[in-house]
């Protein structure tokens, strides 16, 4: 098998069976075994991480998606792929993902870099000489990409790789709101809803929540609930600020951007062209592979979960 070049199983030629197979059918991985470890930052609030590996080999950051987790599937077998090259995996939960509520009011969000770049700080503070890349996926991707043009020359980094990224956020809220994709966005809008009121059981809420049922989207989510309690004026000026696009043409690390044509949540009329990147990124764009799915493989039995051997592939570079 190329590789280098995804082909979609026959079986799931469709964008919502790539994207639902790992989420509905795979199996859980039971031997991963992560060491949870608490970073408290300075703002009095924490972030967990989730290790797996040992050694003192190199260590791959992963950034997970909207209302993910270790528990995602994707996130779980890329820890595993980067296992088994002998290199050290490292989930980073984003703010009241990890199980537990935060302290602060503050949630998470598609352009909050301050985070990321603490928790590169803190381990590159342990381990000066140890190459260091990431891994983000969807919302995950989007802050890597900000940062990564936010600190430009500056990055830490030797390496970075962004799959199924929402370059705009307006137009993927857009996306997601059309034909069979909102079911997605049903799910997550419910998801977010039930843990934002969860957070602000034990705490005063800074903003008036509105009901469900004023929130039939997304961007409703966003413009009454993200952007107030993160100090932006409007939803608009949320996704203004936070989209990743305008950043691309300062990053200096080696990257490589993973994105499918036919991606039912993030579309790709958003998708930079050439001259918006430098040469150190490189867009590998497949015509099918829906969203952060990118399944080959002959019969259902002996799936093929293509992003956990392309990345080790590009990172091999590096490493």
């Amino acid at each position: 098998m190329n590789e280098l070049r995804f082909k979609p199983a026959w079986w799931l030629a469709n964008s919502h069976c790539q994207t639902l197979w790992a989420v509905l059918f795979r199996r859980q991985i039971k031997n991963l075994f992560p060491r949870r470890e608490r970073i408290e930052l300075i703002d009095g609030d924490f972030v967990d991480l989730d290790w797996v590996g040992t050694g003192s080999g190199p260590i791959v950051l992963i950034l997970h998606g909207l209302e993910g987790s270790i528990e995602s599937p994707y996130a779980q077998g890329m820890l595993q792929a980067i296992s088994n090259q002998g290199w050290r995996g490292v989930c980073m939960h984003f703010r009241s993902c990890s199980g537990e509520r935060n302290r602060l009011p503050r949630a998470y969000h598609s352009g909050d870099t301050s985070d990321l770049a603490e928790i590169v700080q803190r381990i590159k503070q342990r381990e000066p000489h140890t190459p260091l890349a990431a891994i983000g996926f969807s919302l995950g991707g989007n802050v890597l990409l900000k940062w990564l043009g936010e600190t430009g020359e500056q990055n830490p980094l030797i390496a970075a790789i962004a799959v199924s990224v929402p370059f705009e956020l307006s137009l993927a809220a857009t996306r997601i709101n059309q034909g069979f994709s909102r079911i997605y966005q049903w799910k997550l809008l419910h998801s977010l809803y039930k843990k934002i009121k969860w957070k602000f059981q034990s705490q005063a809420a800074p903003i008036t929540i509105p009901s469900l049922k004023q929130l039939r989207t997304l961007r409703d989510f966003d413009h009454h609930i993200t952007a107030p309690l993160h100090g932006f004026m409007d939803g608009e000026d949320y996704y203004t600020q936070s989209s990743c696009r305008q950043y691309l043409k300062n990053i200096c690390v080696p990257t490589l951007l993973l994105q499918s044509k036919d991606d039912p949540l993030v579309g790709n009329k958003s998708l930079p062209a050439h001259h918006e990147m430098p040469s150190r990124v490189r867009l590998e764009l497949s015509e099918k592979g829906g969203h952060v799915g990118f399944v080959s493989g002959n019969f259902p039995w002996k799936s093929f979960y293509w992003l956990e051997h392309r990345v080790p592939l590009f990172l091999r570079n590096y490493f």
